[in-house]
Protein backbone atom coordinates (compact mmCIF):
# COMPACT_ATOMS: atom_id res chain seq x y z
CA UNK A 1 0.00 0.00 0.00
CA UNK A 2 2.91 2.21 0.88
CA UNK A 3 4.61 1.83 -2.43
CA UNK A 4 1.59 2.60 -4.39
CA UNK A 5 1.39 6.29 -2.72
CA UNK A 6 5.08 6.65 -3.10
CA UNK A 7 4.24 5.82 -6.69
CA UNK A 8 2.14 8.21 -6.99
CA UNK A 9 3.59 10.92 -6.01
CA UNK A 10 6.49 10.37 -8.20
CA UNK A 11 4.13 10.38 -11.06
CA UNK A 12 2.57 13.94 -9.99
CA UNK A 13 3.68 16.29 -12.08
CA UNK A 14 5.48 19.16 -9.84
CA UNK A 15 3.96 22.36 -9.73
CA UNK A 16 5.22 25.89 -11.22
CA UNK A 17 5.47 28.51 -8.18
CA UNK A 18 2.25 30.23 -8.67
CA UNK A 19 2.65 34.29 -9.75
CA UNK A 20 5.84 33.53 -11.74
CA UNK A 21 5.84 33.76 -15.16
CA UNK A 22 8.26 33.69 -18.21
CA UNK A 23 7.15 36.82 -19.89
CA UNK A 24 8.82 39.46 -18.98
CA UNK A 25 7.34 41.94 -16.78
CA UNK A 26 6.04 45.39 -18.19
CA UNK A 27 8.22 47.60 -15.69
CA UNK A 28 11.53 45.55 -16.85
CA UNK A 29 13.43 47.66 -19.13
CA UNK A 30 13.58 46.56 -23.05
CA UNK A 31 17.70 46.36 -23.10
CA UNK A 32 20.06 44.97 -20.99
CA UNK A 33 21.75 48.09 -19.27
CA UNK A 34 25.03 47.97 -17.14
CA UNK A 35 25.06 45.11 -13.92
CA UNK A 36 22.67 43.41 -16.24
CA UNK A 37 24.54 42.58 -18.57
CA UNK A 38 26.62 39.30 -17.42
CA UNK A 39 28.36 37.99 -20.50
CA UNK A 40 32.18 38.36 -20.26
CA UNK A 41 33.04 40.70 -23.51
CA UNK A 42 31.03 43.07 -25.36
CA UNK A 43 31.23 44.51 -28.49
CA UNK A 44 31.10 48.87 -27.81
CA UNK A 45 29.70 51.31 -30.64
CA UNK A 46 28.45 55.01 -31.06
CA UNK A 47 29.60 58.20 -30.95
CA UNK A 48 31.05 58.36 -27.59
CA UNK A 49 33.05 55.57 -27.60
CA UNK A 50 36.93 56.66 -28.82
CA UNK A 51 38.08 53.43 -29.94
CA UNK A 52 35.59 50.94 -31.02
CA UNK A 53 35.77 47.40 -30.68
CA UNK A 54 35.49 44.24 -27.74
CA UNK A 55 36.21 45.36 -24.59
CA UNK A 56 36.11 43.42 -21.10
CA UNK A 57 32.47 44.14 -19.96
CA UNK A 58 34.20 45.67 -16.70
CA UNK A 59 35.94 47.76 -18.84
CA UNK A 60 33.16 48.80 -20.57
CA UNK A 61 31.06 49.29 -17.43
CA UNK A 62 33.68 51.62 -16.00
CA UNK A 63 33.62 53.81 -19.07
CA UNK A 64 30.29 54.40 -19.01
CA UNK A 65 30.61 55.14 -15.81
CA UNK A 66 33.79 57.65 -16.20
CA UNK A 67 31.24 59.66 -18.30
CA UNK A 68 28.01 59.02 -16.05
CA UNK A 69 26.12 57.44 -18.97
CA UNK A 70 24.79 54.07 -19.06
CA UNK A 71 26.02 51.07 -20.81
CA UNK A 72 22.93 49.37 -23.27
CA UNK A 73 23.14 46.33 -24.84
CA UNK A 74 21.47 46.69 -28.42
CA UNK A 75 22.57 43.82 -30.00
CA UNK A 76 22.16 40.77 -27.73
CA UNK A 77 22.43 37.74 -30.42
CA UNK A 78 25.81 39.26 -31.80
CA UNK A 79 29.03 37.74 -30.74
CA UNK A 80 29.90 39.10 -28.68
CA UNK A 81 26.84 41.00 -27.96
CA UNK A 82 26.65 44.99 -29.08
CA UNK A 83 26.69 47.83 -26.85
CA UNK A 84 26.38 51.23 -26.63
CA UNK A 85 27.29 54.21 -24.46
CA UNK A 86 24.70 56.42 -24.09
CA UNK A 87 21.99 58.31 -21.66
CA UNK A 88 19.37 55.14 -21.31
CA UNK A 89 16.46 57.63 -20.26
CA UNK A 90 17.26 59.79 -22.67
CA UNK A 91 17.18 57.37 -25.39
CA UNK A 92 13.71 56.07 -24.25
CA UNK A 93 12.20 59.93 -23.67
CA UNK A 94 13.58 59.84 -27.56
CA UNK A 95 11.71 56.83 -28.74
CA UNK A 96 8.35 57.50 -26.84
CA UNK A 97 8.63 60.74 -28.78
CA UNK A 98 9.05 59.50 -31.84
CA UNK A 99 6.24 56.57 -31.67
CA UNK A 100 3.80 59.37 -30.87
CA UNK A 101 4.64 61.34 -33.97
CA UNK A 102 4.10 58.09 -36.03
CA UNK A 103 0.83 58.03 -34.09
CA UNK A 104 -0.40 61.40 -34.44
CA UNK A 105 0.44 61.42 -38.17
CA UNK A 106 -1.00 58.13 -38.25
CA UNK A 107 -4.91 59.25 -40.61
CA UNK A 108 -7.56 58.97 -38.59
CA UNK A 109 -10.15 57.57 -41.25
CA UNK A 110 -13.79 58.84 -39.98
CA UNK A 111 -16.97 57.62 -42.01
CA UNK A 112 -19.86 60.23 -41.82
CA UNK A 113 -23.39 58.41 -42.59
CA UNK A 114 -26.25 59.91 -44.55
CA UNK A 115 -29.42 58.10 -44.42
CA UNK A 116 -32.37 58.35 -46.86
CA UNK A 117 -35.92 57.51 -47.64
CA UNK A 118 -36.79 56.07 -51.06
CA UNK A 119 -39.33 59.22 -51.11
CA UNK A 120 -36.64 61.78 -50.20
CA UNK A 121 -38.06 65.03 -50.96
CA UNK A 122 -35.47 68.26 -52.88
CA UNK A 123 -35.82 70.28 -49.43
CA UNK A 124 -34.37 66.92 -47.32
CA UNK A 125 -32.02 65.97 -49.97
CA UNK A 126 -30.46 69.95 -50.26
CA UNK A 127 -29.99 69.44 -46.39
CA UNK A 128 -28.48 66.18 -46.75
CA UNK A 129 -26.22 67.33 -49.66
CA UNK A 130 -24.53 70.58 -47.47
CA UNK A 131 -24.05 68.34 -44.30
CA UNK A 132 -21.73 65.34 -46.79
CA UNK A 133 -19.97 68.88 -48.63
CA UNK A 134 -18.92 69.68 -44.74
CA UNK A 135 -17.88 66.05 -43.93
CA UNK A 136 -15.96 65.66 -46.55
CA UNK A 137 -14.14 68.70 -46.79
CA UNK A 138 -13.22 67.57 -43.19
CA UNK A 139 -11.28 64.74 -44.75
CA UNK A 140 -14.19 62.31 -43.55
CA UNK A 141 -15.56 59.33 -45.86
CA UNK A 142 -19.11 60.02 -46.47
CA UNK A 143 -21.30 56.67 -46.18
CA UNK A 144 -24.64 57.65 -47.77
CA UNK A 145 -27.62 54.63 -47.51
CA UNK A 146 -31.35 54.70 -48.32
CA UNK A 147 -33.21 53.06 -45.99
CA UNK A 148 -36.02 50.38 -47.24
CA UNK A 149 -39.17 49.96 -44.65
CA UNK A 150 -41.48 47.05 -45.82
CA UNK A 151 -42.90 47.07 -49.30
CA UNK A 152 -40.95 50.34 -49.86
CA UNK A 153 -38.33 47.49 -51.43
CA UNK A 154 -40.23 48.11 -54.47
CA UNK A 155 -38.64 51.33 -55.03
CA UNK A 156 -34.73 49.88 -54.75
CA UNK A 157 -34.80 51.74 -58.26
CA UNK A 158 -35.31 55.08 -56.92
CA UNK A 159 -32.97 54.46 -54.25
CA UNK A 160 -30.45 53.99 -56.63
CA UNK A 161 -31.00 56.68 -59.05
CA UNK A 162 -31.04 58.71 -55.62
CA UNK A 163 -27.98 57.91 -54.56
CA UNK A 164 -26.49 58.28 -57.70
CA UNK A 165 -27.57 61.82 -58.53
CA UNK A 166 -25.86 62.22 -54.81
CA UNK A 167 -22.15 61.18 -56.08
CA UNK A 168 -22.32 62.99 -59.02
CA UNK A 169 -23.09 66.34 -57.26
CA UNK A 170 -20.39 66.01 -55.13
CA UNK A 171 -18.22 65.20 -57.83
CA UNK A 172 -16.07 68.11 -56.96
CA UNK A 173 -15.85 66.82 -53.49
CA UNK A 174 -15.29 63.14 -53.18
CA UNK A 175 -14.60 60.12 -55.34
CA UNK A 176 -16.95 57.21 -55.42
CA UNK A 177 -15.09 54.08 -53.45
CA UNK A 178 -18.41 52.13 -54.08
CA UNK A 179 -21.51 52.27 -56.27
CA UNK A 180 -24.29 51.70 -54.74
CA UNK A 181 -25.27 48.39 -53.43
CA UNK A 182 -28.22 46.30 -52.41
CA UNK A 183 -27.15 44.83 -48.61
CA UNK A 184 -30.25 43.67 -46.29
CA UNK A 185 -32.78 46.82 -46.56
CA UNK A 186 -29.82 49.40 -47.41
CA UNK A 187 -28.42 50.09 -50.53
CA UNK A 188 -25.19 51.70 -49.85
CA UNK A 189 -23.06 54.78 -51.84
CA UNK A 190 -19.36 55.25 -49.96
CA UNK A 191 -17.87 58.32 -50.87
CA UNK A 192 -13.90 59.35 -49.90
CA UNK A 193 -12.93 62.82 -49.89
CA UNK A 194 -10.54 64.03 -52.89
CA UNK A 195 -8.85 66.21 -50.63
CA UNK A 196 -8.65 66.29 -47.23
CA UNK A 197 -7.78 69.30 -44.73
CA UNK A 198 -4.36 70.04 -43.99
Amino acid sequence: MNNNNTNTERERPQSQPQGKSSAPKKDEPEHRINNKIRVPKVRLVGENVEEPGVYNTSDALALADNLDLDLVEISPNAEPPVCRIMDYQKFLYQQKKKAKEIKAKAVKVVVKEIRFGPNTDDHDYEFKLRHAKEFLQEGSKVKAYVFFKGRSILFKEQGEILLLRFANDLEEFARVDQMPRLEGKRMILMLTPKSAKK
